[in-house]
């Protein structure tokens, strides 16, 4: 890991050195990586011992020297230590310092990708669009607060020349607080939703928690907006510089401070459950281009893409190739064909926004169109009436079935029972998820079109496990 030596470490974390001193088997050597988990740690490696609420960190001191740890990161001087202890007042801010300090020493570009919904789909499809110029790094899974983005930087190597870091918060402060670690050359803003409703309040609250990644931006950053929120069209300028709106079409959406889209997308053309084509204009000519994955928002996700390879200079070509090339990942509109029917695996989170989305997808399913859902989880006061309006959206969809569990759920249920005309069939399993899973197995048939999707708590990837297997 180049630049991270002990030394530097310990006076980017203001740590203390104690334990076994530093020698010359110690002095002056970098670290081979950097990790939370004791499990991973090999020789030269520096351990961060993170206190929990299960499993303490500083518990496995003793085994991590075994196993050829350099240092450790630790809170509280272990005894008999045998080894280099930097012993720092929080492990976890220490963390995100070193995280900061392995940055700087790299100097590569970081796309920093936050908002209420896309973050993942989003940064899949940037991945896939700066990989036709650069060596990406990128985050994996849900990597991205304040322990995760941390781990996902200590991942890059110097072969890679960008960094694309998703940025997930819940509450005010903790934008920031990623964004010290991240100092983004490039920032995008996917939406202004209704998630983490319970801790920020109101949409007006959510844009100030997203925006303050415009404080810890790098110099001359760019910043990348959907030209269609209407609370991201507010956005006039940051460090003096306009950002790069997108969106669909020429017009710009009421309340707009913007004169006119960068990059905006017409003549869509779905193809169902096969992708979508659209009409992709960019500032020096307009391109047919093809998405595999299902659902108009992707058209959104390609736009976004499309200006972040612009800010970091791929040429058109590049760009809607990688747009082209872009794939999804598990629990993300994932399709998978089993048993002689389809199942979208949409179940790694979801939010009202979301949840529409991949509705919108079921219904342009063959054969009988099923939803599986289930609660969504820190939706504040509104939560039973916005669980009501997604089972509304279902019955207007004309889904054949829903199959929901969970005790917000029954929101879902209603929403169905009481929308005029109503055609969808429903059963409600309560809280029993693993009756839900049983029922749907075992009502699956041949040429259904299946989707799972629900708050990642309430654990519903079992069922794609189920329906897959």
């Amino acid at each position: 890991m180049k630049g991270m030596t002990l030394e530097r470490m310990a006076q980017a974390c203001g740590a203390r050195l104690c334990g076994m001193p530093a020698n010359e088997k110690t002095a002056g050597r970098t670290a081979a990586g950097i990790v939370t988990d004791s499990r991973q740690v090999k020789a030269g490696y520096v351990f961060v011992a993170l206190p929990g609420e299960r499993v303490d960190g500083h518990d496995f001191i003793p085994q991590v020297f075994a196993a050829g740890a350099l240092a450790v990161v630790c809170e509280r001087e272990p005894e008999d230590a045998d080894g280099v202890c930097l012993l720092v007042e929080s492990s976890k801010e220490a963390l995100k310092k070193l995280a900061a300090l392995y940055l700087d020493q790299l100097e590569i570009p970081v796309v920093g990708i936050t908002g209420s919904v896309g973050k993942t789909s989003t940064k899949e499809m940037i991945a896939s669009v700066l990989s036709q110029k650069y060596c990406v790094h990128k985050t994996e899974g849900n990597f991205n607060n304040e322990i995760g983005l941390p781990l996902t930087v200590f991942g890059l190597r110097d072969e890679h020349e960008v960094a694309v870091l998703e940025m997930g918060i819940s509450d005010f402060g903790e934008m920031s607080r990623l964004a010290a670690v991240a100092r983004p050359k490039v920032s995008v803003i996917t939406n202004i939703g209704i998630c983490h409703l319970e801790n920020l309040g109101t949409r007006d609250g959510i844009l100030k928690a997203k925006t303050e990644v415009f404080d810890y931006l790098r110099d001359d950053a760019t910043v990348v907006l959907n030209g269609d929120d209407d609370k991201l069209c507010t956005v006039a300028a940051v460090q003096g510089k306009p950002p790069v709106f997108y969106g669909m079409g020429e017009k710009l959406p009421d309340g707009a401070v913007y004169g006119k889209k960068t990059i905006y997308a017409d003549a869509v053309e779905n193809k169902g459950l096969r992708g979508i084509d659209f009409d992709l204009h960019l500032p020096q000519g307009v391109h047919r281009v093809h998405v595999t994955i299902p659902g108009e928002h992707n058209v959104y996700n390609a736009m976004a893409a499309a200006a972040v390879g612009l800010a970091l200079g791929l040429s058109e070509q590049q760009i809607c190739a990688g747009i082209e090339a872009a794939r999804t990942i598990g629990g993300r509109t994932n399709l998978i064909e089993a048993h002689d029917y389809l199942v979208i695996d949409d179940c790694y989170n979801a939010n009202p926004v979301s949840m529409k989305a991949a509705i919108d997808v079921l219904a342009q399913g063959e054969g009988r169109t099923i939803a599986v859902l289930g609660d969504m989880g820190e939706l504040g006061t509104d939560e039973k009436q916005l669980h009501y309006e997604v089972g509304a959206y279902v019955a207007e969809k004309h889904i054949d079935w829903l199959f929901a569990a969970g005790e917000l759920s029954k929101e879902l249920v209603r929403g169905v029972e009481e929308y005029p005309d109503v055609t969808t069939q429903y059963d409600y399993f309560g809280t029993d998820v693993e009756a839900l899973c049983e029922h749907v197995c075992a009502f699956a048939q041949s040429g259904d079109t299946i989707l799972v999707k629900a708050s990642h708590f309430m654990d519903y990837p079992k069922i794609v496990k189920a329906l897959t297997k």
